[in-house]
């Protein structure tokens, strides 16, 4: 088998992406875990220390457990299938990753360890930091404008639709925009790494701003 490709769910720590927004791809000379926005691994066969089943609740809740020795990693990666984790364990067996342990750092060894160093999460910290106090602050000035008016009923308005207009927009530009993108994601990151959450995020949103927007209408 020259590559294993499997479609799943992941934990990275207390982070959790859902089937099947998550997909394992291992060949002889890397692993690689796309957990979309949570986080994007990648391991080369001297990265990892052994692979075992896991499980919390049959069928649903079973998966494989990847201990590694990235520091720069989540100590806690597991990635969760419908499959039998142990035939899972024997394909990975079978691409030859396992047994490709080499001390001989190659082009592809130096790539990985190059985006090992800016850990598995692929977005941009500063970011993450702005939207978070950005999206609070527009919800809350909706709050607090409704409870000093007085005049009660829905809480949420224009300050609400902002937020998720925003995050609407932003998702369809990183997606569509390649300049853009180099402005949300670290260095060495490409679409394709959060490309299923993107999808997932403009899918809401929209459908957020939607309702916002009629609810506001018919208040």
């Amino acid at each position: 088998m020259d590559q294993l490709k499997l479609t799943g769910g992941a934990r990275i720590g207390f982070a959790k992406a859902s089937w099947p927004l998550v997909t394992l791809i291992v060949n002889k000379d890397q692993m690689e875990l796309n957990a979309s926005i949570i986080g994007n691994l990648v391991f080369r066969p001297a990265d990892i220390i052994s692979i075992e089943t896991y499980s919390q609740f049959p069928i649903i809740g079973q998966g494989i457990k990847i201990n590694h020795r990235v520091e720069n990693y989540n100590q806690k990666v597991i990635f969760w299938t419908f499959n039998n984790p142990s035939v899972v364990i024997n394909q990975i067996k079978q691409t030859g990753f396992l047994n490709n342990v080499s001390d001989k750092i190659t082009a592809n060894d130096q790539l990985i360890i190059d985006q090992q160093r800016s850990g598995g999460f692929p977005i941009k910290m500063p970011v993450v930091v702005i939207a978070i106090v950005l999206w609070n602050i527009l919800f809350l000035s909706d709050i607090v404008k409704s409870f000093t008016s007085g005049k009660g009923g829905f809480p949420l308005s224009n300050g609400a639709l902002t937020a998720v207009g925003l995050l609407f927009t932003t998702s369809i530009l990183t997606l569509i925009s390649e300049d853009f993108s180099r402005l949300i994601l670290k260095e060495g990151r490409t679409i394709k790494d959060i490309r299923s959450s993107l999808y997932l995020i403009i899918f809401i949103s929209g459908f957020l701003f939607i309702g916002f927007l009629l609810t506001k209408s018919l208040g």
